[in-house]
């Protein structure tokens, strides 16, 4: 026995989807227009997890160009059949809903397979006991629809030779209510000779849930279970410290135990930073269904897992996270960028650090800017960063940014002027205008320059340290519109480094470390 505190992966980790293979569990997330795309996590007891790669981690398998930072890739699902994973997800940017496979988890995975005539998104995929496979999707009504979001639930067989749908679609569900919004996210399950069907209703806010029905054939009619929604928080009231629960995946462990993965959002004083992430649930069966939580009813911070402790080696909630750039030989899987960056203006060089090229794209463009990142995962954290004086140039800006989307963002950026002076100004980007808050020329700069961003929830603030000398730049500044509720969109922030350039250059921001750390751990 072992116990897991929710979220079990936080932070920017959104519509969960979890397969298990023996005393192995593997989960994957959407990524939207973040590259790499789709983190694997591996977890042996559905509490501690580590990331062993991404399903799309080359350029060839995910065009992202043009795609806002809310598109891309919504809501993949893994699964396990015969030796093969598959994972099975929409690229809502480019191409539409896809199979992708792998005989390991790790990686490789295949060139995405394309699925002609598969509209709408959210796909799942079914492997029944006869050896039949079946899409099962998401689309909306389009001739006499009532309403915005109401759309069907529609499963069609699938050719997994020829990887083509075969046969006709056939609508089978709706949601549990009248007027239901947006059932999607479907999952199907077959236990004790029913077809079980997981949805996510009522739009990915704070009427989010989970619901199920039933089935004895796949092609329906199914049966509304009569205690849906299965699992919600949105009874609870605006102030309750856990919103929008839903979109679900159902495991069952090799014991028989069950529980359910499914994501949440933590606001503060109603906004949120961090999106939305991964939380755990118990589940029972009782009478034919399943129960969430039995006698709760609602996520819990702790859930009591009937699997022996398992140690990763990198788990994915580390608190302090310090990366050396001149003594590593690649970025960790945690590193993101936008789109489809070009890997040759991103170079960890030995004893030096990681050699950021300037960019003419800036990150306020819908575009692939010179931008490295990692997840924001707690509403108190500190990140530094020490760049080398000498890779700051006139015309260059380079810093640390906390990066919501393109159209709202936090970032310092280190220039030099005319003089040859050193500035640091900070910026606040809202509704793609930035406003200023301040420039200082710096003193007394030696070989390196160090950024501290500090963010105390719902505000943030700029340090600078040059020599011995430390410096408040700014402090207090509010962040509340780099949330979800203000900006809009399915993400969360990330923290990270930039450089972009106004005019066309070889330079590069090179920078010697990078450290993110929750605030009440010293940095050494």
């Amino acid at each position: 026995m072992t116990k897991a505190v929710n979220p079990i992966i936080p932070g920017f980790y959104p519509d969960p989807s979890i397969c298990g293979v023996g005393d192995d569990f593997y989960l994957v997330n959407s990524t939207f227009s973040y590259f790499p795309g789709i983190p694997i996590m591996h977890s042996k007891d559905l509490v501690h997890w580590e990331q062993i790669g991404h399903v799309m981690d080359r350029q060839s398998q995910l065009p992202l160009e043009g795609g806002r930072h809310s598109q891309g890739l919504f809501a993949p699902t893994i699964r396990y059949h015969e030796g093969v994973f598959y994972v099975i997800c929409t690229n809502e940017t480019n191409g539409g809903n896809f199979i992708v496979t792998a005989k390991d988890p790790a990686g490789p995975w295949s060139e995405p397979f394309y699925l002609e005539g598969a509209d709408g998104i959210d796909p799942t995929i079914f492997f029944d006991e006869d050896g039949k496979v079946y899409y099962i999707g998401t689309h909306p009504i389009i001739e006499n629809r009532q309403y915005d979001g109401e759309c069907h639930i529609w499963i069609q067989e699938l050719d997994l030779e020829t990887m083509k749908l075969t046969g006709k679609p056939k609508d089978v569900w709706s949601g549990s209510m009248r007027f239901v919004h947006w059932p999607e996210g479907p999952h199907l399950y077959k236990r004790d000779g029913y077809y079980y069907m997981l949805l996510a209703e009522g739009g990915t806010d704070r009427n989010h849930s989970v619901t199920m029905c039933r089935s004895r054939t796949i092609w329906g009619p199914y049966e509304n279970h009569f205690c849906n929604p299965i699992l919600t928080h949105r009874h609870l009231g605006k102030d309750y410290p856990v919103q929008c629960v839903g979109h679900g995946d159902l495991v069952e462990t090799s014991s028989g135990e069950w529980y359910m993965v499914m994501l949440a959002m933590r606001p503060m004083e109603g906004y949120t930073t961090l999106g939305r992430e991964t939380f755990l649930a118990k589940v029972v069966w009782e009478n034919g269904w399943p129960v969430v939580n039995p006698g709760i009813g609602r996520l819990t911070d702790e859930v009591e897992v009937a699997l022996e402790e398992w140690k990763p080696g990198k788990s994915v909630t580390e608190s302090r996270r310090v990366y050396p750039f001149g003594e590593m030989e690649e970025l960790g899987f945690e590193f993101v960028s936008l789109r489809n960056p070009d890997p040759e203006k991103y170079r960890l060089c030995p004893g030096q650090g990681l050699k950021l090229q300037y960019d003419t794209h800036t990150l306020m463009e819908e575009a692939s800017p010179t931008y490295v990142g990692i997840r924001q995962q707690h509403h108190y954290f500190q990140a530094d960063a020490v760049v080398l004086a000498d890779s700051i140039w006139e015309n260059q800006e380079t810093g640390i940014v906390l990066l919501q989307s393109n159209a709202y963002y936090l970032r310092s950026a280190l220039t030099e002027n005319a003089g040859g002076e050193i500035l640091l100004r900070i910026y606040l980007c809202e509704n793609l205008e930035e406003k200023r808050i301040v420039e200082k020329v710096l003193t007394d700069v030696r070989n390196e320059i160090r950024l501290s961003l500090e963010v105390n929830g719902l505000t943030a603030g700029m340090k600078v340290i040059c020599g011995a000398a430390e410096t408040d730049v700014a402090q207090g500044i509010d962040i509340r519109s780099l949330t979800t509720e203000a900006a809009g969109g399915f993400v969360g922030c990330t923290v990270g480094l930039y450089a972009v350039s106004k005019i066309q250059t070889q330079k590069a921001a090179v920078y010697k470390n990078f450290i993110y750390k929750t605030q009440d751990i010293v940095v050494e």
